[in-house]
């Protein structure tokens, strides 16, 4: 009998490949990639293949229950975040606005088709033109989850969002960045970035650190900050 944490390990193995692997720049180089590495097909398979428009498709890996599990409890019950703001939308995370039915839940993502996994009240644009849309001190706290190393990835941008994000928290807002610690997806690190030392360091209780590393092959990392 395949047990549960066995099925989340196999899943782990196979978004691992989306984490590291650099997608073939030609149909041909694709598929002679999917036959040479199982994993990478089974990666391909996962994400990509489905029958008319992609559905919500919860992701249940380890890193993905912690955020669910933990960090998302540890906020749905914190009495000062009453503004929540996640950054990044896709089938993944289309059930997230149901987890903060007692809060203010906003999603910000670029891709317009993507739009049917935000929330009601979504905003198409990129974490960088935030002010375009929302004044200073708008929300208690940002979620950013996945997108660091998946679009967001040059130095000045990088700059610019998180300049945003500290701009649009309020005093004692929080930022939670979640991204994976391999070459692949981080292009540099997140301590060079001079808007995220405007942040204080903020010791998550359940993990009594500021970084947690997740138990998955692709390192998923947890940072926390403090306005």
């Amino acid at each position: 009998m395949i047990t549960e944490e066995y099925a989340r390990k196999e899943l782990e193995q196979r978004v691992y490949w989306d984490v590291v692997s650099r997608r073939p720049d030609s149909l041909l180089k694709l598929l002679v990639k999917m036959v040479k590495e199982p994993a990478y097909a089974r990666s391909v398979f996962r994400k990509h293949l489905h029958f008319g428009k992609p559905r919500p498709l919860p992701l249940l890996t380890t890193d993905r229950l912690v955020l669910e599990h933990q960090i998302f409890k540890y906020y749905q019950s914190h009495p000062e975040i009453r503004d929540i703001l996640f950054v990044g939308c896709d089938a993944d995370t289309a059930t997230y606005a149901r987890c903060f039915s007692n809060k203010r839940f906003v999603t910000i993502e670029p891709n317009p088709d993507n739009r049917r996994f935000g929330a009601t009240e979504h905003v198409v644009a990129p974490l960088e033109d935030l002010d375009k849309h929302f004044p200073a001190e708008s929300f208690d706290l940002v979620l950013c989850n996945g997108v660091f190393g998946w679009g967001l990835d040059d130095f000045p941008n990088c700059e610019t969002a998180f300049a945003q994000a500290h701009s649009a928290l309020r005093p004692r807002g929080h930022l939670v960045v979640g991204w994976n610690d391999v070459p692949r997806r981080a292009p540099f690190a997140l301590e060079s970035i001079p808007s995220l030392t405007r942040f204080k360091k903020f010791h998550f209780p359940s993990f009594n650190t500021w970084r947690y590393l997740t138990n998955t092959v692709y390192r998923h990392t947890f940072d926390f900050y403090c306005k």
